[in-house]
């Protein structure tokens, strides 16, 4: 099979597994082509959203429609990293002899829905440092492995910060996105609502499975990146560093804390997948643009300068676009 029809039948996957997903959700287009293409890249997702807003329903019907197992965890100040993992237990066999047995936790699902992380203290959050980033866990010196593909979708409400606990910096980084589900329109509230009032279960229907997914992220690894969109996105990520010596004004003035490197592994990771899902076998400048907001909103903390002035984090990325396109082009 030549790479054109490998790319076309990338595209089409895609666009049956979009068809089947609209099916269970109404608009946020943005949001799903988004969290589709985390899922081929191998990464995790972080969700910001009001309640109410179809991000529980959105992960169930990508379960339906990629035949995956799925898991819904809710995080609250009471859990325990053995909740979320598993744990030991000692049980009786069939001769009466006591036997020490592994009781997997939820985690043990293809896709995790870890609903309103920020609620569980950081000892249980650190739980999932290790699954998020390696796709493991250890328990009493031993190492299970998650079935692949493995991928979590966390959420998190922008309003209601009491009793909750700021993600740690290392765990954000392992987050490969940062979205924001907006409020529905007038005329999308609508539509979901009669579509509730029918049923609330999902109606997606399995298009491709986790193997042809796996098929999909190896795909996605062989499209090329010549060396100048290539240090486009590689100067972008730098350019948010104030204290480099090659550090744009915008950085300076607004930016206190850049990203990491994993932020330019995830541009140029995610951005392979953007364009296989276009129908190209070639990376482009404005793939790097399209994911620049969601790869970097969470990993670049801005300083007192961009509040005073009124600018948003995904505003200062605005204009770091706007300054490596000058400087690259």
């Amino acid at each position: 099979m030549d790479e054109t029809e490998k790319v076309k039948r990338f595209s089409e996957a895609i666009a049956r597994i979009k068809e089947q997903l609209r099916t269970d959700v109404v608009g946020q287009e943005e949001i799903v082509e988004n969290v589709i293409t985390a899922i081929i890249a191998g990464g995790n997702v972080l969700l910001e959203g009001v309640p109410g807003v179809g991000k529980t329903r959105l992960v169930r019907s990508l379960g339906r429609t990629l035949n995956l197992p799925f898991a819904r965890i809710q995080f609250t100040p009471d859990l325990m990293p053995s909740d979320v993992t598993g744990t030991n237990v000692i049980e009786k066999d069939e001769n009466g002899k006591m036997n020490v047995v592994f009781q997997r936790g939820p985690i043990f699902a293809n896709l995790i829905l870890a609903d309103e992380i920020n609620r569980a203290t950081p000892k249980t959050q650190s739980a999932m440092l290790e699954v998020m980033q390696e796709h493991k866990i250890t328990v009493s010196n031993t190492v299970y492995r998650m079935k692949e593909p493995f991928f979590v979708l966390a959420t998190e409400n922008p309003i209601e910060q009491d009793g909750t606990y700021p993600l740690p910096e290392a765990q954000m980084d392992r987050f490969m996105f940062k979205l924001i589900m907006k409020f529905p329109s007038a005329e999308e509230l609508v539509d979901i609502i009669n579509m509730t009032q029918i049923t609330l279960d999902e109606n997606a229907t399995a298009v491709i499975d986790g193997e042809t997914i796996l098929e999909m992220r190896e795909l996605s690894k062989s499209v090329p990146m010549i060396d100048d969109v290539l240090r486009y996105a590689v100067n972008l990520v730098t350019y948010t560093h104030p204290e480099l010596e090659n550090a744009c004004e915008t950085a300076k003035k607004y930016v206190k804390y850049g990203a990491s490197p994993r932020a330019a592994q995830a541009l140029v990771t995610c951005a392979k997948v953007r364009a296989l899902m276009n129908g190209k076998f070639n990376v482009s400048y404005a793939d790097v643009d399209a994911l620049a907001r969601p790869v970097l909103r969470h990993r670049i903390k801005i300083n007192y300068n961009a509040v005073n002035d009124r600018l948003s984090v995904d505003d200062v990325i605005g204009k770091l676009l706007e300054g490596n396109k000058k400087l690259s082009r």
